[in-house]
């Protein structure tokens, strides 16, 4: 798993002219110097956003975190004089999720494994940068790429989870570290921090990924200036034989079976967006999918298995559940309430509610009271099969019995785990009373292909077989059954196709008023909506576009050359509003980017881009080389075809995430091996021979002959697609992450 993060390195466009990270800020040419203040963010200042329209003080601008400014310069008359105001480039090549946050005239944001970047917002100059150094190790257990999600800003510093596990209180002056704290607490678990860290009342909370391996979910709240841990709150049961480390787990074990498989850790990880109403002292957490994922193995007995894909409200000074609602029981398809919720005010049967909203993986559109937990309304917004509809009096979904899976039976289930929505940030116009989502209508095959799970420590340990996105198209031929029938019949139904859509739709009647489609079935980055009629969304074409709020018109489509998927801020400084946005591709469990994206002709150059009204022209990245075909292997192919099979399945397991052997993937294709990385292969695979590249050891997963297997099945693999291109054939083969996990 050859994962090479960039390093950080400055940028020509922010090398000259920066402002130092003191008091006295340099002052743009003409310009009196002027006092400046850093990340001073306050709960009245919170509170009273609406009245600071240029600021953007969290991931969403206001404590809602509805990704809606109320600016209005740039609009519908004028987007399309929309133009560079400038560029920040990072110097790393991998995904880019984050949301920047702007307080009085500074940019703070991160970057790939947890860097933080400070710019001035009004010309993109460097104030400071930040590099928490993670562990290399921590890639073998990354599923999503080394993304990170954004800062939480309070008070004079600035909050950042770091890949590895750790939490970090910086200056926001300087980026020098106040305190450090490692959050991981399981340290023989396959634990990774990636989403945003939430300040919540008097503490900064963060959460963590990993349910896909082995790990427990939990949040952890620590002291805003001295890092001082004060509460941990568990989101789903350990082993009840080991008492509870809190009184909610006793309620949550009930509804697992005894005898649960506790050894492969239950899941439920906090992965994602938090947030919290400094209004009602409660603090919203989203949890996440289950580990195992098959349901009869998991929990023999049966039951809903609390927490999981649940949102869950905290009291955050005392750390204890006020209310909580599972969204989906017996979870069992890869579906998470991880996904950004918003807050807002709606009227409900002629009375104003205080609500929460999310539009989560299982394609449901759920808005309850944030008060009490009481659920509101649920209507889907994707297509939806694995329950008919959701019972407003019981707050329970009617499950399809179709979607019910086992060691003798594949299911075809939507959303797929990709979600009718991932993490993609959604936006509400307050105004139009719509919610903007960025979609996904897809469907999954899901089958479990073994009876019984031997659990692998620190290893992928969902359990079964999942076929989506591209995998849905593959020919089912090349599938043994029950897989092959079903992928069959799929396809004959015209379900194997997957789209990424822009939906706006209306949370108060469950209308979708308009959709547009973009070019790839991942292109689905994050929304931003704004007074002046506009929602925004990049692409990861690589192209900046702006739609019509009430219509769905595009009114812009501005070429960038980078792919971007995170969601668009918007902020005013000096009178001028600025759009802008974190570039660069990755995330999503996979290594190699779609045939439309913008990586294939201008590579993944990491960036950070505000456009302003009349800006400059857009710079493209320079256009990468074509890649050379692929070489003849310089050594013998001669394994028999049952050590190729083990092989085979062994790089499913364990290497295939990152490993995409194509020609445009983030990692090396290892078809492409020369003569001295095949000769140093176990040294490479087995004793870190590379680990300074960001390649780990993996001598405490696999053995020698293990590795010799992996060896073969590349060799083969790199033989057959040389013969195959010298042949002018397409070579057909059964995508290497669905071997079984």
């Amino acid at each position: 798993m050859l994962i090479f993060a960039g390093c950080g390195n400055e940028s020509a466009d922010t090398a000259a002219g920066r402002p130092a990270a003191t008091d006295q800020a340099e002052a743009p040419a003409g310009q009196a110097a002027t006092t400046r203040s850093y990340a001073n963010i306050t709960r009245a200042r919170l509170l009273d956003a609406d009245q600071e329209p240029d600021q953007w003080l969290t991931e969403g601008r206001d404590f809602g975190k509805g990704h809606f400014s109320p600016l209005d310069q740039i609009n519908l008359d004028n987007v399309g004089r929309l133009g560079l105001a400038w560029n920040y480039q990072t110097g790393t090549s991998r995904g880019m999720e984050a949301n920047p946050i702007v307080v009085d005239g500074i940019l703070y944001t991160s970057g790939t494994t947890g860097r933080v970047y400070a710019l001035d917002a009004a010309t993109g100059a460097e104030l400071w940068k930040f590099d928490p150094q993670s562990d290399g190790q921590v890639n073998r257990y990354t599923c999503c790429d080394e993304v990170n999600r954004g800062v939480a800003v309070w008070d004079g510093m600035v909050y950042v989870g770091s890949l590895d596990g750790r939490l970090f209180g910086l200056d926001a002056a300087t980026g020098e570290v106040d305190w450090e704290v490692d959050t991981l607490i399981f340290k023989d678990r396959a634990y990774t921090v990636s989403g945003a860290p939430e300040i919540a009342g008097n503490v900064v909370v963060i959460g963590n990924a990993g349910a896909d391996y082995d790990a427990r979910g939990y949040v952890s709240a620590y002291d805003l200036k001295t890092g001082e841990m004060k509460w941990r709150f568990f989101t789903v049961p350990g082993d009840p034989a080991k008492g509870f480390e809190h009184p909610e787990l006793e309620m949550a074990a009930a509804t697992w079976d005894p005898n649960s498989r506790w050894d492969v850790g239950g899941g439920g990880t906090a992965w994602n967006t938090m947030v919290y109403d400094p209004e009602l002292n409660l603090l919203y957490v989203g949890t996440g999918n289950s580990a195992l994922f098959n349901w009869h193995e998991r929990s023999p007995a049966g039951g809903d298995n609390l927490f999981l894909c649940s949102i869950i409200a905290i009291n955050p000074d005392t750390g204890r559940m006020a209310w909580y609602y599972q969204q989906v029981p017996r979870e069992s398809w890869d579906f998470t309430a991880t996904q950004p919720m918003i807050l807002a005010d709606m009227e409900f049967d002629g009375v104003t509610r205080k609500v929460v909203m999310q539009a989560p993986k299982a394609g449901f559109f759920y808005i309850l009271d944030r008060a009490t937990g009481e659920l509101l309304s649920a209507d889907k917004y994707v297509p939806v099969n694995w329950a008919t509809h959701v019972d407003l009096e019981t707050g329970r979904p009617a499950i399809s019995p179709e979607v019910d899976y086992n060691n003798e039976k594949a299911i075809y289930v939507e959303p797929s785990g990709m979600g009718g929505h991932a993490w993609n940030p959604m936006s509400y116009d307050p105004v139009n009373k719509l919610a903007f989502i960025p979609a996904i209508e897809a469907g999954a095959i899901s089958y479990d292909a073994t009876v019984g799970h031997e659990y692998r420590p620190k290893q992928a340990n969902a359990g079964n077989v999942i076929l989506f996105g591209d995998s849905m198209l593959a020919n089912p031929d090349l599938f043994q059954e029950p897989v092959k029938s079903v992928l069959a019949d799929v396809q004959k139904r015209g379900k194997a196709q997957s789209r990424a859509v822009l939906k706006a739709f209306d949370p108060a009647t469950g209308e979708v008023k308009w959709e547009q489609q973009n070019e790839g079935w991942w292109d689905r980055a994050g929304v931003l909506a704004t007074a002046g009629g506009l929602v925004f969304q990049g692409t990861d074409s690589g192209y900046l576009r702006a739609y019509n709020a009430t219509t769905g018109e595009r009114v812009l489509n501005l070429h960038v050359g980078t792919s971007i998927i995170a969601a668009p801020i918007s902020y005013r400084i000096d009178g001028v509003q600025y759009i802008a946005v974190l570039a660069g591709w990755g995330g999503g469990g996979w290594f190699a980017p779609h045939d439309t994206s913008a990586v294939i002709r201008y590579g993944n150059q990491n960036r950070i881009i505000a456009f302003k009204l009349d800006g400059a022209p857009v710079t493209l990245p320079p256009e990468v080389s074509s890649v050379a075909p692929l070489p003849q292997p310089p050594v013998e192919n001669t394994a028999d075809a049952a050590v190729v099979s083990e092989g085979q399945r062994l790089f499913g397991r364990s290497c295939a995430i990152c490993h995409a052997n194509n020609d445009y993937g983030l990692t090396p294709d290892l078809r492409r091996m020369t003569a001295e990385v095949h000769a140093g292969f176990k040294g490479i695979v087995l004793y870190g021979a590379r680990r300074n590249k960001g390649m780990p050891q993996w001598d405490d997963v696999l053995n020698d002959s293990q590795a010799d297997a992996i060896h073969a099945y590349l060799t083969d693999l790199a033989w057959n697609a040389y013969n195959a291109q010298q042949n002018n054939e397409a070579l057909e083969l059964a995508p290497t992450n669905t071997t079984g996990h």
